[in-house]
């Protein structure tokens, strides 16, 4: 129950991160209030609002809440009348987990799970993990899980979860692993666990393509993805696959950056703010610029995600196969405030290097995929067939 009950807290957890899309980290340091167009209200002053608790303060008949909760209910009255669902108030604690989730720290074994082609469970551990450590080796099927089976209907985040749990007092896991024809047992201590940005491997498929996943855009994806791209050139694969697969964005630069590894400059996408617009070129000197790239993409694919999937569509640098991206195409500032809560503001749009708009629409596949009930991936067995054979 506590594993599950992290595992409920974390996918809160990033839930938020997801509503925030693109975002920098701002200061609210020698910030001003402004007055809204067409208004003559002294900046700062909210006469209604001071009379409104005065008269709370006089004549309600139960306890008010704490001032701060008052204060905070006052901020968020204020912003929904932004009508802008990605402009709002984190308290301190949510505000302080949520910093938690983006440097992508967790409780197990450090291993990621992906259903293959057939729906069974295959392993990949994070380099230097506890899963690692004890043997357990790229493409490992998962059999149990503490002595329970795993049937093909269980559902892929309730495996993520059953391997994850509180570091503390030797806690943690079993598990029964393929490999071939040979069945192996580990048991397997949690320890606190620096999720990477960027996995990769060699595809199983056909070990002529490499496969790269972006799982999220933070400061350490552009040199993940670098070591990534390296990695396979050296085993002399012919194409890749990116996969943008239930991706919530993150950074905007570094979304950037990663796009260029695939394009050889040129744009990348342009933002709109109320005070400019800007068109954010690609670095030159891309690693991948010389090999064929089959993205993939699904609803959950949103924002930084969404900005290199369209960016390597529009120029035609990559094929499009999944489904309809989820359509978050706007920028946030992230700012701390005083009492350590955080306001996070949409500051700017942004368009797709042939100037179209994705906020509320989103990517369409080049290959419209439906996905497999049963969990299977059929995605990326479409795109394997499709670096064999050019057509879909």
């Amino acid at each position: 129950m506590t594993a599950l009950a992290n595992g409920v807290l974390f996918g809160l957890l990033l839930s938020a991160v997801f509503v925030s899309g693109f975002w920098f980290r701002g200061t609210p340091t020698g910030a001003r209030l402004v007055p809204a167009p067409g208004t003559d209200s002294a900046v700062g002053s909210y006469p209604l609002l001071t009379e409104v608790q005065n008269l709370l303060n006089s004549h309600f008949l139960r306890p008010q809440p704490e001032q701060k909760q008052l204060e905070y209910g006052a901020i968020r009255g204020m912003l929904n009348t932004l009508n802008d669902k990605y402009t709002f108030l984190v308290d301190p604690p949510v505000a302080h987990s949520e910093s938690d989730v983006l440097a992508g720290k967790y409780g197990g074994i450090g291993v990621q799970v992906k259903r293959d082609e057939t729906g069974n469970f295959a392993l990949y551990p994070f380099p230097d993990s506890p899963a690692a450590h004890a043997g357990v080796q790229d493409g490992d099927i998962l059999l149990k899980i503490n002595n329970k089976d795993l049937p093909l209907t269980t559902q892929q985040d309730a495996v993520d979860q059953m391997l994850r749990g509180e570091v503390k007092n030797d806690n943690g896991v079993a598990i029964r692993v393929k490999r071939g024809a040979q069945e192996m047992d580990f048991s397997i201590v949690f320890a606190e666990i620096d999720i990477p940005s960027v996995v990769w491997r060699v595809l199983a498929e056909d070990s002529s393509y490499g496969y790269v996943q972006i799982m999220r855009f933070t400061n350490r994806t552009p040199d993940e993805l670098k070591q990534a791209i390296t990695a396979l050139k050296a085993k002399n694969v012919k194409a890749l696959v990116l996969d943008l697969r239930d991706n919530p964005g993150g950074l905007l630069q570094e979304s950037i950056q990663v796009a260029g590894q695939f394009l050889n400059g040129g744009v990348v996408v342009y933002e709109h703010s109320r005070d400019s617009d800007n068109e954010n070129d690609a670095p030159n000197g891309g690693l991948a610029t010389d090999l064929p790239v089959v993205a993939l993409v699904n609803k959950d694919t949103a924002s930084a995600a969404e900005l290199v999937a369209g960016a390597l569509k529009d120029r035609k640098r990559a094929v499009i196969i999944g489904q309809q991206t989820y359509g978050k195409g706007t920028v946030q500032l992230l700012f701390t405030l005083s009492d350590q809560s955080s306001l996070h503001v949409t500051t700017a749009e942004w368009l797709s290097p042939n100037k179209i708009p994705l906020d509320g629409k989103g990517i369409t596949p080049d290959i419209p995929m439906i996905p497999d009930q049963n969990g299977r991936d059929v995605e990326l067995g479409e795109a394997v067939h499709y670096l064999q054979t050019g057509k879909s």
